[in-house]
């Protein structure tokens, strides 16, 4: 199979794309409105960019009508945001805010979760989750225009909130206790359990 992406279909593209980079983490965002209705939603484009400063990117791509989604337009008004741990103990959750909701309604009581108070932002943290991390967006960059077109969201990390219950004996987290899960392609998913290791040259 050849796909030409500049005649193809997007939606064939992205499926292609989706299922073939991967694993992918998941970003699961909670943002503010104005109203101060807390929007909790997962991104699977997502990963660590630096650390001096900590920098975070997701994209929270456009609807499939190219409409911007809640967490997209909580990020263009605050401009903060909180990165909540998707562990498998709350695979089912993080499913479960996905689910496009009205935006004077909330997904973390859609999902039966509670919030706390951050520290340096507005936005709260998902008290279920053993890893927080409170964000100030650098930048937000559109990549297209359309359906799925990316929005690369560029946060830096201000605050850090680790369960003591993920940590290992050296106060550093351990993989088989914070067990995060990851998306695939289609319906897929899977959990970070199957561990090797490999030794740095």
């Amino acid at each position: 199979m050849q796909i030409e992406v500049a005649t193809a279909n997007v939606v064939d593209v992205y499926q292609v794309l989706v299922g073939v980079v991967t694993p992918r983490p998941i970003a699961w965002v909670t943002t503010l409105s104005p109203s101060g209705v807390v929007n909790l939603a997962p991104f699977s484009f997502f990963n660590a960019f630096g650390a001096n400063p900590p920098i975070v990117v997701f994209s929270p791509t456009l609807r499939r009508d190219g409409s911007k989604k809640d967490t997209l337009l909580n990020l263009e008004r605050l401009g903060e945001f909180v990165l909540n741990a998707a562990t498998a103990a709350l695979a089912e959750k993080v499913n479960l805010t996905s689910k496009e909701v009205p935006p004077e309604e909330s997904e973390v009581s859609l999902a039966g979760l509670t919030t706390v108070p951050s520290v340096k932002v507005k936005p709260p943290r998902i008290a279920e989750s053993p890893v927080n991390f409170e964000c100030v967006v650098r930048q937000i960059i559109p990549c297209g225009t359309g359906a799925i077109a990316a929005n690369l969201v560029i946060g830096e990390v201000v605050m850090m909130h680790i369960s003591e219950s993920v940590l290992d004996d050296k106060q550093r987290v351990d993989p088989r206790k914070l067990q995060t899960v990851a998306r695939l392609g289609q319906d897929y998913w899977c959990r970070t359990t199957d561990l090797f290791e490999q030794k740095r040259p």
